[in-house]
């Protein structure tokens, strides 16, 4: 539903402004003449981020629908709303409304009025408002669709959630509204920027691919010449081969019981056998890297991938069943990395006696997503800021940017220094992450080993703008990398429920590209990573530069890479956007 939320924004705002006032005999619900539908209040408050918000939180409805701009108001009737929607006549309420629509307007006014959310088990969805995550969302919600009096509509958005969840109907806008005691009010003020907000992030998203793609040419462009095609193609298997056992360790002195796969090669390299740590993000398991633990260990490596309890999969699930109250638990931004370090620990305990002293864990490696991003950022170095923290969190509007839900509950953890570097650690990969703002500029520059930052154009979740491409642009040292690929969403969408999958492709603004070519980026780009500053290979340099990138891509699918020696120019972009602000 989140992605919906952004989706439909997108596709709202993207339309023409419309510029022409409406006179005072057309506007009979105004309490006062102002100018109330400049900066296409209609279109991307109305049509575009009400449906958006109503459909992110699933939604219904009571008589009539106020619309609040700085004490000027438009009172519509819920049921000329529904007619409207159901049969296109226009009532007198509406009228103000709908007659400043295009006719393809209206067409998709009607249908998000009428769209069914998905079939949501009312307890669940009570469960999740009901946690820390939950709470936050409906408290931003709530500033933009208030009770009268400009009192916060928290509760009763929770309460009528609960209601339309239960209703023979579904969830609708419609009958979202209904389900208020009270006409509920919808803050135009903060809808419009929250809508510019989301349309900023939309249209910068798209410049700042030009400027990586430009980018990424240049530096292509400026490389020396390698004929790829006679290397070997690291998206294809190594030669070792690849074993998976699962294994439990019980860290005893905080408590922890992390269920652990390993994927070890059948055959070992000579000489030592480098380790990479594989953690997880949000809501997910240790399974999320199988496929590239499995096409890394056929290169000699031995990949351990933990399932973090606190922050897994369960843990959300028994959230939603009622037997746990948050979605994870707030000590997950510390269990996590303190998680991996146990790990490399007890390696190295066991490296004599379970595999031979083979393993070599003075250069570790450690890949992430998402909440595994912060946590292979942490262990190299980086340091949370809360003085960045309380910045971002604490706008009155926030930005377009869902991360921050999570990222702002690190506000709730002792303040104090944390330091989770652990020097056996010499190199990263974050896909995803989440990062901008827990850790910010002051903590990502404490990072002084490589980096290798993956971005998609298409994640509303952690978005490219904001947590990986300035991210970037505050990293030091000169062996980073950032990955921009275009139609890359959060998730990968192939492991998701069948109408999950189905309703994102559904709005999605490119086509899907054939299984498994992300996964063949990844393959292609992991151990050329790794090799050169885990093995400390020079020979796979080569391919860590943007023509291999270039070479490996399929359109419209490009992969943009950039270096370290790219970043001060991409901060110049990211100047010059917010300067034309």
């Amino acid at each position: 539903m989140l992605y919906l939320s952004f989706s439909i924004a997108k596709s709202i705002l993207c339309q023409d402004t419309m510029k022409r006032k409406i006179s005072r005999q057309q506007a009979k619900n105004y309490t006062k003449p102002k100018k109330f539908f400049r900066s296409s209040l209609v279109r991307s408050l109305v049509l575009g981020i009400v449906p958006a918000i109503l459909t992110s939180v699933p939604v219904e409805a009571a008589e009539n629908l106020i619309i609040d701009y700085e004490g000027a108001s438009i009172s519509l009737n819920i049921d000329e709303l529904e007619t409207f929607a159901r049969e296109g006549k226009v009532g007198d309420s509406v009228k103000i409304v709908v007659n400043r629509m295009k006719p393809e307007q209206q067409a998709e006014f009607r249908k998000a009025l009428l769209m069914k959310g998905e079939k949501i088990d009312p307890m669940k969805i009570n469960r999740f408002l009901r946690t820390p995550i939950g709470e936050e969302i409906l408290t931003q919600a709530g500033k933009l669709i208030r009770l009268q009096g400009s009192r916060n509509g928290k509760y009763a958005i929770r309460s009528a959630v609960y209601k339309a969840a239960t209703d023979a109907d579904g969830l609708t806008i419609i009958n979202f509204l209904r389900q208020f005691s009270k006409d509920p009010e919808l803050n135009a003020k903060n809808l419009i920027q929250v809508a510019n907000k989301v349309k900023d992030l939309i249209k910068d998203t798209k410049q700042m691919t030009t400027e990586m793609k430009k980018l990424s040419s240049q530096e292509a462009a400026a490389s020396k010449k390698v004929n790829f095609a006679s290397l070997p193609d690291l998206r294809n298997p190594g030669k070792f081969g690849y074993n998976r056992i699962t294994r439990t360790f019980n860290d005893r002195s905080r408590g922890r019981r992390l269920k652990v796969d390993i994927y070890s090669p059948k055959q070992w390299r000579k000489g030592k056998t480098p380790v990479v740590i594989a953690s997880h993000g949000l809501a997910s398991e240790r399974k999320h890297f199988q496929k590239q633990a499995e096409h890394l260990a056929t290169y000699g490596y031995l990949v351990v991938a933990p399932q973090h309890p606190g922050s897994d999969n369960k843990q959300f699930k028994d959230m939603l069943s009622g037997y746990a109250r948050e979605i994870f638990e707030l000590n997950e931004f510390i269990d996590r990395p303190l998680d991996v370090t146990y790990l490399l620990d007890e390696l190295e305990k066991q490296n004599q006696s379970n595999y031979q002293g083979k393993l070599d864990l003075s250069e570790v490696g450690v890949m992430g997503h998402s909440f595994g991003g912060y946590t292979a950022l942490a262990l190299a170095g980086a340091e949370i800021d809360f003085q960045q923290l309380e910045k971002d969190c604490n706008q009155e509007i926030w930005d377009a940017n869902l991360s921050l839900l999570l990222q702002c509950r690190g506000l709730e953890l002792e303040r104090k220094t944390y330091n989770f570097r652990d020097p056996r650690v010499k190199a990263v990969i974050a896909v995803n992450p989440l990062n901008s703002s827990i850790f910010g500029p002051k903590g990502l520059s404490k990072i002084e080993i490589p980096v290798f930052l993956v971005a998609g154009t298409e994640d509303p979740a952690t978005p490219a703008l904001t947590e990986q491409i300035l991210s970037f642009t505050w990293l030091r040292g000169e062996d980073n990398y950032l990955v921009l690929v275009r139609g890359l969403s959060h998730v990968d969408e192939s492991r998701l429920e069948e109408s999950v999958g189905d309703l994102l492709k559904s709005i999605r603004t490119l086509d899907q590209p054939e299984e498994g070519l992300f996964e063949s980026y990844g393959y292609a780009m992991i151990p050329a990573f790794f090799e050169s500053y885990i093995d400390n290979s020079p020979n796979y340099r080569s391919y860590l530069q943007a023509s291999y990138a270039e070479y490996v891509s399929e359109k419209p699918f490009s992969m943009y890479l950039v270096q370290s020696s790219s970043s001060e120019a991409l901060s110049r972009s990211l100047e010059d956007l917010r300067a034309e602000r």
